[in-house]
């Protein structure tokens, strides 16, 4: 079905779980929010999309893209044990994870669009303009975005940060 190999669904069915995740701890916390139980669970599911991209990828821009959401769930991640960073560790965290979201969805949206429905997508190339716009919709959600969270971010003075699920 859509043309996907059982390691395919392994990958999707892997990494799927972290956009409800992500849309959950920003429409609650307005970022990524590393120390919950969604955040935990978000950082698990994004490894297994992560990883799982080498065993699948047909394109190396795929490879490339899997390798800069690694590198940048790992830093989103650890940036905030930095000794020294104080109040900036929570900016560079929430920027950090909140492209790896991005990352996330770019190919979401993308293989969606080009395999949905079966054997008449939506968009049959990827020059698609339906598929441009759905991606260009994505990069101005995540300007946006940004700009909201640093500016939340600067508006609270408290350095608590919510660790319920």
């Amino acid at each position: 079905m859509f043309g996907i190999t059982p390691l395919g669904w392994l990958h999707t069915l892997g990494s799927l779980p972290a956009i409800p995740l992500a849309i959950y701890m920003l429409a609650r916390h307005g970022r990524i929010v590393p120390q919950s139980n969604a955040g935990k669970l978000y950082f698990i599911f994004m490894l297994i999309g992560g990883l799982t991209v080498f065993l699948v990828a047909k394109q190396p821009v795929s490879n490339g893209i899997a390798t800069v959401t690694l590198i940048l769930l790992f830093a989103g991640y650890g940036v905030g044990r930095i000794a020294g960073l104080g109040r900036a560790a929570r900016y560079f965290e929430t920027i950090l994870l909140t492209v790896t979201v991005f990352l996330l969805l770019v190919p979401s949206v993308s293989e969606t669009l080009r395999r949905v429905p079966d054997g008449n997508p939506i968009a049959a190339d990827p020059g698609s303009p339906i598929l441009l716009g759905a991606l260009g919709t994505l990069f101005v959600m995540l300007i946006l975005g940004l700009v909201g969270q640093i500016i939340y971010l600067r508006k609270t003075t408290t350095q608590a940060d919510p660790v319920s699920g």
